[in-house]
C-alpha cells in the first residue's frame, strides 16, 4: 500500500499514515491479505509451499503452517493438489491457491482484484461464498474490484469512481 495523499486509514484501529515504509510493511503482513487478478504464485513451490510461505515470514512455526495451510487448501477443494506446482494446476486452481495465501495469515483486510475472473461458476461461488462467510463470521473485510455485475450484487457496498469522484451506487 501506498503512502495516502489526503485522509486517514486506519487498521487494528490505529492510523496508519505516520508509519515508516518498514512499519507499512509489517502492517501488510500481519493485517492484508492479496488477491490478485493473476494468481502471482511462486513456480517453483508447490500449492502447499505456496500458502506455508507467508505464514512463516509471518513466524508461524513450520508445523503450525503447514496444518493451516493444509486446511485451507483443503477447504478450497485442493486437498489432492499440495505437491504440485503451479504450471501442473489449471487456472481455476492457481488463482484458488492464491485465495488461500491472502487468507494464511488470516488478514483483517482481503484486497481482491477479480478474484473470481480465472474460475468457473462453480469454484468462484464457493470462493464469494468463503469471502462473505469469513465476512460475517469474523468481521474481516474484503474489498473486491470487479467487472461482474452479478458478483457485486451479492456483495454489501457498490463503491465506484465516477468523473474522477469516488461514488456509494447505493
Amino acid at each position: 500500500m501506498e503512502q495516502q495523499n489526503d485522509g486517514e486509514v486506519y487498521l487494528y484501529n490505529a492510523p496508519t499514515s505516520h508509519l515508516k515504509d518498514n512499519a507499512r510493511t509489517a502492517l501488510r503482513r500481519r493485517a492484508i491479505g492479496f488477491v490478485y487478478q493473476f494468481h502471482h504464485l511462486l513456480p517453483e513451490l508447490t500449492a502447499l509451499e505456496n500458502v506455508i510461505l507467508p505464514q512463516r515470514i509471518g513466524g508461524k512455526s513450520k508445523q503450525m503452517a503447514t496444518q493451516d495451510a493444509t486446511a485451507l487448501l483443503a477447504f478450497l477443494g485442493l486437498d489432492h493438489r499440495l505437491s504440485h506446482v503451479p504450471s501442473t494446476l489449471s487456472g481455476g486452481e492457481q488463482q484458488r491457491v492464491a485465495v488461500a495465501r491472502a487468507l494464511a495469515n488470516n488478514p483483517r483486510l482481503v484486497l481482491a482484484d477479480e478474484p473470481t475472473g480465472n474460475l468457473d461458476p462453480k469454484t468462484a461461488d464457493h470462493v464469494i461464498n468463503l469471502f462473505l462467510s469469513l465476512v460475517k463470521s469474523i468481521g474481516i473485510s474484503v474489498l473486491i474490484a470487479t467487472h461482474d455485475l452479478e458478483l457485486a450484487k451479492r456483495l454489501d457496498r457498490h463503491i465506484s469512481v465516477v468523473d474522477g469522484k469516488v461514488v456509494e451506487l447505493r
